[in-house]
């Protein structure tokens, strides 16, 4: 990988294959960060599993750490995607996707707070839900326009509407 010469394809991106490190291409360039917490995972697992009979009931499937084209060349990992698509192949389609999921964690911040914001805006993703255990909240987003509004910020529990009709509570998701 270190001796790719100028910028990455995504037959270079998937010719690299699996990796413990969370690897996504964003406009010829790798984004590469090392493989998430303990913590991080049981609050993915807990969250997907939370999202998951929502998501059935209306006809979508949750899915953790795939990856989704935003558009060619633009190939991101989010923790947890819910999308109207089939079980096959290996990449989600941003038009498949109904909500995206970042658990925010000190090393990928500002690339959750700023950059993919941006991103998933740019490909109209509808909502996309930031977990934050450090300040122990959630926030909703959703597409207004070009751009996110914020809808809702809560430390307490966030009501869900759309895509999937569910409660989540901060205390769910981060207490052993």
């Amino acid at each position: 990988m270190l001796e790719h010469d100028g910028p990455w394809t995504e037959q270079d991106y998937f010719a690299l294959g699996q990796s413990p490190s969370r690897i996504e291409l964003i406009d010829g360039s790798l984004l590469v960060s090392p493989s998430a917490s303990k913590k991080h995972r049981i609050i993915s697992r807990r969250l997907a599993n939370l999202l998951e009979p929502a998501a059935e009931a209306a006809g979508l499937v949750v899915i953790e750490a795939i990856n989704v084209r935003l558009r060619p060349g633009r190939i991101v990992i989010p923790d947890i995607v819910v999308a109207d698509t089939d079980e096959e192949g290996g990449t989600v389609e941003a038009g498949e996707v109904h909500m995206l999921v970042e658990i925010v964690s000190p090393s990928n911040a500002a690339t959750d707070r700023v950059i993919k914001v941006q991103l998933y805006a740019a490909a109209r993703i509808p909502a996309y839900l930031l977990v934050e255990p450090e300040t122990k909240s959630m926030r909703l987003l959703r597409l207004a326009g070009e751009h996110y509004a914020e809808v809702a910020v809560s430390t307490d529990s966030l009501a869900l509407t759309a895509p999937i009709a569910v409660t989540l509570r901060v205390a769910d998701l981060l207490s052993r």
